[in-house]
C-alpha cells in the first residue's frame, strides 16, 4: 500500500514539473525594442520579451549596465540586429553572462541581419579614419518595412526550430504580423485584391506602378507607399546615415548626412560647405533623430529657405507616437508627408 502510494505521489511531481514546464514563458532578450516588438507578436503570450535598448538611445554606443548581464544569463534566445551595430556593447554582456545558449553560434543566438539585403556597404578596407563605418555595411535596415517583413519571418522559422511544440503558434501569429503589416504598406483594399507576397514582389521588380494601372487597381493602393508616392525623387538630409533604408523604399532622395562621417559631429565650416550643396539640391527637410543635438540641423536650417527639421524616433519607444514597429512607421512617414505637404503650400 506504502509502496503505491510512493508511486503515485512521485507521478504527480513528474506530471506537475512537465506543467510547470509547459506553462513557463520562453526568455527572449533582444538588443533593440523593434526586434522585441516583432517578436512578441510572433510568440504572443508563449514568451516574455524585453529589449537591452529602450528606443531613445543611440543603439550604437549603448552603456553598458549590470542589470542587462543578469538579463542575459536568464535569457533563452538572443536575438540582435547584427551587421556591427551591437559590437561596442554586445561581446562583454555575451561573454560575463556565461550563458552557453545565446552565445554566437548557439541555435539561441538569432542574428536577423542574415537575412537582410544591406546597402552600404564599403569597399575596401575599413579604417578609424572613416568614422564609424561598420563593414558589414548599414545596420539600420529596420526601417525599410519590406526588411521588417523578412525579420519577422526569419525570426519566426527560427523559435520553430527551437520550439517546434509551439510551431502552429508561431505560423499563426506569423501570418496576422505579415497582414498587417501589408496592409499598412500598400492599403487593405489592394492587398485584398491582389495579395501582400505579389505586392512586394512587383514593387522589387520595379513593376508596381505599372501593374496596377494595367490592371485598373491603382485606385486601391493606400498605405504607407500611397502617402509618400507624391513626394517620390524629392531630396531629404540627414544628421546621421540611419534613414537610408526608409528613404529608398519610398523613393526619396537622400540628399546628405550632417556628418561628416559616420560618428563626427559636424563642425561650422562643415556645415557652411552643406548649405551651398543643399541649396543647390532644394533641400527642404533634415531628419534627424532625438538622442542627437538639433544645434547643427538649426544652424544648418537656418541658410536653407523653408527648410524643416524633423526629429523622430528611429526605433519602437523612442518617442510619443512610437509605442509599436508600425505606430513608428506610421509615425514618420505621416510626418514626412505633413512637412512635404506643408512646403508645397508654402509654395502656392
Amino acid at each position: 500500500f506504502n509502496k503505491t502510494i510512493l508511486q503515485a505521489f512521485c507521478l504527480l511531481l513528474i506530471c506537475i514539473s512537465f506543467a510547470a514546464q509547459a506553462s513557463e514563458k520562453i526568455i527572449i532578450l533582444t538588443t533593440i525594442t523593434d526586434l522585441a516588438d516583432i517578436t512578441q507578436s510572433i510568440t504572443g503570450d508563449l514568451a516574455e520579451v524585453s529589449s537591452l535598448c529602450d528606443g531613445r538611445e543611440d543603439p550604437h554606443s549603448l552603456t553598458v549596465r549590470p542589470s542587462f548581464v543578469v538579463k542575459a544569463r536568464d535569457a533563452q534566445v538572443w536575438i540582435r540586429v547584427g551587421m556591427e551595430l551591437e559590437v561596442g556593447w554586445e561581446p562583454p554582456i555575451l561573454r560575463d553572462s556565461r550563458n552557453r545558449r545565446i552565445q554566437v553560434g548557439a541555435p539561441g543566438h538569432i542574428d536577423v541581419s542574415e537575412k537582410i539585403i544591406p546597402l552600404d556597404v564599403p569597399q575596401g578596407e575599413v579604417t578609424r579614419d572613416q568614422g564609424d563605418v561598420h563593414a558589414y555595411g548599414n545596420p539600420h535596415y529596420w526601417l525599410d518595412p519590406l526588411n521588417g517583413r523578412l525579420a519577422a519571418r526569419y525570426i519566426a522559422a527560427r523559435l520553430e526550430a527551437l520550439y517546434p511544440e509551439h510551431a502552429e503558434e508561431f505560423r499563426s501569429n506569423l501570418a496576422k504580423f505579415l497582414l498587417s503589416l501589408d496592409q499598412r504598406m500598400f492599403g487593405e483594399a489592394l492587398v485584398t485584391r491582389m495579395g501582400g507576397a505579389r505586392l512586394w514582389k512587383l514593387l522589387l521588380q520595379g513593376t508596381f506602378e505599372r501593374e496596377l494601372e494595367q490592371s485598373g487597381t491603382a485606385d486601391l493602393c493606400g498605405g504607407w507607399y500611397a502617402v509618400l508616392r507624391p513626394y517620390a525623387g524629392r531630396p531629404v538630409a540627414t544628421y546621421h546615415r540611419s534613414w537610408i533604408y526608409l528613404l529608398q523604399r519610398f523613393q526619396l532622395g537622400l540628399a546628405g548626412e550632417l556628418e561628416p562621417k559616420p560618428g563626427i559631429p559636424p563642425s561650422p565650416r562643415h556645415l557652411h560647405k552643406l548649405s551651398k550643396t543643399f541649396k543647390e539640391q532644394a533641400v527642404q527637410i533634415i531628419l534627424q533623430e532625438p538622442f542627437y543635438s538639433s544645434k547643427a540641423a538649426e544652424l544648418l536650417a537656418g541658410r536653407l529657405p523653408g527648410c524643416k527639421i524633423l526629429v523622430c524616433p528611429n526605433s519602437t519607444g523612442g518617442g510619443e507616437g512610437a509605442d509599436s514597429y508600425f505606430d513608428m512607421l506610421d509615425h514618420v512617414i505621416n510626418r514626412l508627408a505633413m512637412a512635404f505637404r506643408d512646403i508645397d503650400s508654402n509654395h502656392e
